[in-house]
């Protein structure tokens, strides 16, 4: 069978894919949930979900840096990458291994279509329409309780020292507007490097979120922002329910509307 991947690769697959590799943390967690744990067999350091594969799957590197030999030896016949996290350098060095699957998602209809994808090529299609079913009543249930609340002009960090928010035309940007948060710096594009005491000036946020990935900020970091941004609501957020585009986010909205609450109490 031919596949066409998120970059509109094309794919052959002889028969359906026995032995994955997953580079895709929030994907790992989403085969998984497929029913797809006997036919993974090797991971990333950062794929977190299930915990037990840490001591149960391969570790074959980062997501920037993989250990290439450890991958060929596991005689892979798949290969799950993204092109958010792994390198054209990369995958073209893992396509002379396996076949190479590359996602990119930036939205959440991009999710749920990459979500269905991966159910049909697995021949998990039962599995993946029931994940995707669950997301679409979570997401439905949360919108109907926030449908009243005051749309909220948001920045987004991830990063400190140099200081990085997200931008526009990310999956986190599309995450914050499900929230009813306006991302205050969505006419940039992806990861924006910003200066923090100019933020007020150029930005004007009335809510400043805090990533715990990439970077888990520290007290001591958020404060270094708050001195040059006095009297802005702050609350630190799970990075993986913003970022993760998998079956992750069933789980999602349950986080989302505690963020509510939070901002709810200050106002």
């Amino acid at each position: 069978m031919t596949y066409t991947d998120s970059l509109n690769r094309k794919i052959d697959l002889p028969k359906t894919p026995q032995r994955i590799i997953s580079l895709v943390p929030s994907l790992t967690e989403l085969l998984h949930d497929m029913g797809l744990e006997r036919q993974i067999v090797g991971v990333t350091k950062y794929c977190v979900h299930p915990a037990h594969y840490k001591s149960t799957k391969v570790l074959v590197g980062g997501t920037k840096k993989v250990k290439f030999q450890v991958i060929k030896d596991l005689k892979p016949d798949f290969i799950l990458c993204s092109k958010e996290e792994n390198t054209p350098e990369m995958v073209a060095e893992l396509e002379k291994i396996a076949p190479v699957y590359v996602s990119d998602v930036n939205s959440l209809d991009d999710a749920l279509q990459l979500i269905k994808e991966l159910g049909l090529l697995f021949e998990r299609r039962t599995q993946s329409e029931h994940i995707i079913d669950k997301i679409n009543f979570r997401l439905k249930e949360f919108q109907d309780s926030i449908k009243d609340t005051h749309i909220k002009k948001a920045a987004y960090f991830i990063w400190a020292n140099p200081w990085m928010v997200a931008g526009g035309k990310t999956f986190i940007d599309d995450m914050l507007r499900i929230c009813r948060f306006e991302n205050a710096y969505a006419n940039k594009e992806r990861y924006p490097e910003i200066k923090i005491k100019r933020m007020r000036v150029l930005a004007n946020p009335e809510l400043l979120l805090f990533s715990s990935e990439p970077h888990d900020f520290t007290d001591d970091e958020v404060y270094e922002v708050l001195r040059s941004n006095k009297k802005v609501l702050t609350i630190y957020v799970d990075g993986q329910y913003f970022s993760w585009y998998g079956s992750r986010l069933i789980k999602a909205f349950d986080h989302f509307k505690q963020i509510h609450e939070k901002v709810g109490a200050y106002e």
